[in-house]
């Protein structure tokens, strides 16, 4: 295994990122670190990351388990801020440009105003990301009422042509349903679903495709890039199945232990790796 702190990288993506203000790009990540204090010492789950992404891209993040993958689109989200369960928050520095807008310093009131909106996430397991209790209309309603005026029979009409969307069959009837009354296939499309209900400028799908058969898997996708296609989203697939952001992907980003190895234009990354991990 190579060492993971002798980046050797390829693609216009590798330039360094000037400090100051953000350019042109709508996602704009510098210096990006996210560490956990543990009582084994600290540990630093991403290490000095930056990439940037433009409207309409694709963007793919590849690495094993436990290289940061998911810990960086949390972080983009503003989800590590929260200590929850009496455990101490997350250590974050570095800049999360949006839209011209410096997440990781903006109060996390404005943050939340932005997430479900500017930002959503398709989570890894939508069985454990969608609460049992609640059905899986009220769900995604409720994401639509939270960022528009609107009522409740509105927005249950917005959750029925968004399942409609995704492919739900009888999304009428369906929306009355919970979601272990769903299949594997059908919980994801109504996560992607909640996800798009406000037409987010960015969307992070994180192992979208996970658990789920060959054939449902290339219906997801074709599903994200018709829906991206539509709103003109940017897209941050992360994954550690190189299939997939093959065939999503214009930029792709590999990661080892919490740092960037090497990025670069998905083609020059696949057939012209300069890095031994990445080979």
């Amino acid at each position: 295994m190579t060492d993971s702190t002798t980046p050797a990288v390829t693609g216009a993506l590798n330039e360094p990122v000037a400090s100051g203000a953000p350019g042109t790009a709508f996602l704009d990540v510098r210096d990006l670190k996210v560490h956990f204090p543990t009582e084994d010492g600290l540990v630093k789950s991403v290490d000095g990351l930056s990439f940037t992404l433009e409207k309409g891209k694709t963007l793919g993040i590849v690495g094993e388990s436990g290289s940061g993958k998911s810990v960086t689109s949390l972080g983009i989200m503003g989800l590590h801020r929260v200590g929850q369960y009496g455990r101490q928050r997350a250590r974050i520095s570095g800049e999360i440009w949006l839209d011209g807008k410096e997440l990781l310093s903006s109060p996390e009131d404005e943050v939340r105003k932005l997430r479900g909106r500017e930002i959503a996430m398709i989570f890894q397991d939508p069985l454990s990301a969608m609460h049992p209790y609640f059905t899986v209309g009220k769900q995604i309603a409720e994401a639509y009422r939270v960022h528009n005026k609107a009522d409740k029979k509105a927005a249950r009409k917005r959750a029925v042509d968004l399942l409609d969307r995704v492919g739900i069959p009888e999304p009428h009837k369906r929306v009355d349903s919970y979601p272990h009354e769903f299949s594997g296939g059908m919980r994801q499309r109504a996560m992607i679903a909640m996800a798009l209900v406000n037409n987010p400028e960015l969307l992070i799908a994180d192992e979208p495709t996970t658990a789920l058969d060959v054939t449902v898997q290339a219906q997801i996708l074709d599903l994200i890039r018709d829906l991206q296609k539509e709103f003109g989203s940017a897209v941050i697939m992360i994954t550690h199945d190189l299939g997939v952001v093959a065939e999503m992907a214009d930029d792709l980003l590999v990661m080892y232990g919490g740092r960037c190895v090497e990025r670069g234009s998905a083609e020059k990354v696949f057939y012209e790796p300069r890095h031994p991990y990445t080979w």
